[in-house]
């Protein structure tokens, strides 16, 4: 197993969007700690009450489907594979920020806390890029609302013109001149 390098452009790919937060996968998680992802699970579990819901959430049969569907992932393989079965058993749990932060403390090795300031340095890039983009959108509609203004006053102007044309024509006496 290549461990992957803790570099924020390495994890970002790793993050997903589930119920509407971030997060990272158990598996991707555990092949970043150096750990297996049963391993990983166990010290968890173990730890139930550092991980409330909002920190981690085990994906529900469908969020998993579309997951697998979104990384290309087929239902007989696994994110990281190493039993005979040829993918998971079990549907995988999804970490927040928050509960990648108490992973640490849940595996106390000195790979996890490198690996940790790598992930936090990730979500941090992340947010500060939603951010920008969220400006970007409140510039565009801005620019929208003014054009949206420039160019009523034009439909105004054609709609004029239309009912002027209208009442000329109606104004024609019919017939041969």
């Amino acid at each position: 197993m290549n461990p992957i390098i803790p570099k924020p452009e390495n994890l970002a790919k790793l993050v997903f969007l589930v119920r509407g937060e971030k997060v990272l996968l158990d598996a991707d998680l555990a092949e970043l700690y150096g750990v297996e992802t049963g391993a990983l699970n166990r010290a968890v579990k173990r730890n139930m009450e550092r991980f409330p819901a909002d920190f981690m959430v085990q994906l529900t049969p469908e969020e998993w489907e579309n997951l697998k569907c979104q990384i290309g992932i087929s239902s007989s393989s696994a994110i990281t594979s190493k039993n005979a079965y040829g993918g998971r058993r079990a549907i995988p749990y999804a970490f927040t920020e928050q509960g990648v932060a108490m992973l640490s403390s849940v595996l106390r090795s000195q790979r996890a806390v490198e690996v940790n300031i790598a992930i936090m340095r990730t979500f941090v890039q992340l947010r500060r890029l939603m951010d920008s983009n969220r400006d970007l959108r409140l510039r565009i509609e801005a620019m929208e609302t003014r054009y949206d203004e420039q160019f009523a006053q034009v439909f105004d102007a054609i709609k004029q013109l239309i009912t002027e044309d209208k009442t000329r024509k109606a104004k024609l006496p019919i017939g041969f001149l």
